[in-house]
């Protein structure tokens, strides 16, 4: 999975000009962002690496299964796999009556310039 690093203004800015249609990514371009390094690090922290380990080798049946696997209690469990699906790293499918969390990333390349804030000159390239 690419991820993307880029200010919320900036981002703001590149919605924008895709909106408008000022601006079309390219296919290689990243299709998950974060703010900084930093909330990138507090999604894919050492915990968080650990717990989609588990989940890929334990296959766990549901997020009560999870909890007996970890010793994460289950609201944290829960709040931490809802991030994980808001960034394209697990799926939290629904079966039955359980929520079954399985990993869809787990290679990440990162990328970060200046260029990815608005169009330059007309240009379908972006820059700060």
């Amino acid at each position: 999975m690419t991820v993307g690093i880029i200010s919320r203004e900036d981002y703001r800015k590149r919605t924008i000009a895709i909106a408008k249609g000022e601006y079309k990514p390219r296919k290689n371009e990243p299709k998950v962002w974060f703010e900084s390094i930093t909330s990138m690090a507090q999604v894919l922290n050492s915990d968080n690496q650990e717990l989609l380990r588990t989940i890929i080798h334990n296959k766990p049946c549901s997020i009560s299964d999870l909890e007996k696997m970890t010793s994460r209690k289950k609201s944290n469990l829960s709040r931490t796999l809802k991030t994980l699906e808001k960034y394209g790293i697990v799926d939290l499918k629904r079966e039955g009556g359980k929520v079954v969390p399985e990993v869809k990333a787990t290679d990440f390349n990162v990328q970060f310039g200046l260029h990815y804030s608005h169009p330059v000159n007309g240009e379908n390239t972006l820059a700060v």
